[in-house]
């Protein structure tokens, strides 16, 4: 009795100590990488789990800190693995096929093993749900970052962004991550585009979305650095 007692207490605290998805995105704007690796340390292996490796590995990629950034991808694509292959969900096949992405774009000769695994985990998640905003973000991310010629197209990343940005005006449930990064993304293939103000704009009210959003103020003062030293 005493021994399941206390295996029940460290369930509880386990549970209770569980990141949500709002306190990865808080350590993730602030790029606190000591706080996202405890995020990412946790169990059991579940969506938040692989979203906190997720957000580690782009965030320690930014730092320089190569290692911490590859094993932490590799964390989120086998949490993810799992979790699709135990109980297919949308949010998770499109954050896989994020996943495998990544995984390209640290090594480009990675590409023929993960593209084609990316493009099943996509579909997969849009047939699930077409109208996922997240699943909408991930394809305009992809449409951004994939050359043209395989297929990758800005344009298609502002058609993608502006779909998603619909989306995300819809209620939210359970898993609510991207909103102001979509608006991120659209700004940046504006900047490819030629439509600076454009970009501006949208970096703008990805601020006013999330004011923690570091990333949208950092190119937002690298925009207005560059204005006064042109």
């Amino acid at each position: 009795m005493k021994t399941l007692l206390i295996a029940l207490s460290a369930l509880t605290f386990s549970l209770a100590q569980a990141a949500t998805i709002e306190q990865i995105d808080a350590a993730s704007n602030s790029m606190d990488l000591k706080q996202l690796a405890v995020y990412a340390a946790e169990n059991p292996a579940d969506y938040n789990k692989a979203y906190a490796n997720y957000r580690l590995s782009i965030m320690a990629g930014l730092a320089g800190q190569k290692d911490q950034a590859e094993q932490a991808l590799d964390v989120a694509q086998s949490t993810l693995e799992q979790l699709t292959a135990a109980q297919p969900q949308a949010d998770s096949f499109a954050l896989l096929a994020g996943v495998y992405g990544m995984q390209i774009g640290n090594n480009p000769l990675k590409g023929a093993l993960y593209g084609p695994k990316a493009g099943i985990a996509m579909k997969q998640a849009t047939e699930l749900e077409p109208a996922n905003p997240r699943v909408v973000l991930i394809k305009a991310i992809t449409a951004y970052n994939t050359p043209a010629a395989f297929g990758g197209s800005k344009q298609s990343a502002v058609e993608l962004s502006s779909k998603a940005i619909e989306l995300y005006a819809l209620p939210c449930q359970l898993i609510c991550w991207g909103h102001a990064e979509a608006y991120t993304w659209r700004g940046l293939a504006k900047q490819e585009l030629g439509d600076k103000a454009g970009a501006i704009a949208d970096w703008t009210k990805a601020v006013e979305l999330d004011p923690s959003y570091g990333w949208a103020k950092f190119l937002l003062t690298q925009q207005q650095s560059y204005s006064q030293n042109r």
